[in-house]
């Protein structure tokens, strides 16, 4: 009888055992695979999210733009990484002296890092330093070559006249620029309420 007992506590021992390790094997499982779904899930968060945010921005160590904006996010595991900007923004560019050579805003902006890409969505208005306003719902601006482009409609509202095309490129002060497609020029007379249109 002694040694049946022995053999039933044997064996209740390795049945439990082998329950235990049954169950640290599938609560090993599962945290492997919430790790992988966190790994996932980060890739696709913010690495930094900002609120009210006013700052300045420097290139090659001088201060070159001023941001606002009430959002800003930071993607720095996408690809191509980027900074969102989906509450609106507004920007000042300055040249070597802090002059501000152009404003621009627009309801929705993105900033691609590494290509020093500006993608601009939305009511984007821009201001030069010769008065000039520039309004057209989508516009790049390439921080490299220097160079602001849109493929969408533009209205350009200059001092006596109001040029409307489609397409354009420009310099990034905003003061060398060829519309691709010319819709219309309105010139404005001061003395009246009306315009006259030439149309090309």
């Amino acid at each position: 009888m002694h040694s049946l007992s022995t053999s039933e506590g044997d064996r209740e021992r390795i049945f439990l055992a082998t329950f235990m390790l049954l169950l640290l094997s599938a609560s090993c499982g599962r945290g492997k695979k919430n790790l992988g779904e966190a790994i996932t899930e980060r890739d696709s968060l913010p690495v930094m999210s900002t609120l009210g945010v006013t700052t300045f921005v420097s290139d090659s160590g001088i201060v070159r733009y001023k941001v606002i904006t009430e959002e800003w996010l930071m993607f720095d595991r996408k690809q191509p990484s980027y900074w969102a900007f989906e509450k609106g923004v507004y920007l000042e560019k300055f040249d070597s002296i802090f002059q501000v050579e152009a404003s621009i805003k627009a309801d929705t902006a993105y900033f691609y890092d590494k290509d020093k890409l500006w993608k601009l969505i939305g009511n984007v208005e821009i201001q030069n330093l010769k008065g000039e306003s520039f309004e057209t719902e989508l516009l790049y601006w390439n921080q490299n070559t220097g160079k602001v482009y849109s493929d969408k409609r533009i209205r350009i509202e200059q001092i006596d006249r109001i040029i409307i095309g489609q397409g354009f490129e420009s310099n990034q002060q905003m003061t060398d620029y060829r519309i691709n497609n010319m819709e219309g020029i309105f010139y404005v007379d001061e003395n009246s309420t009306s315009a006259d249109t030439i149309k090309q």
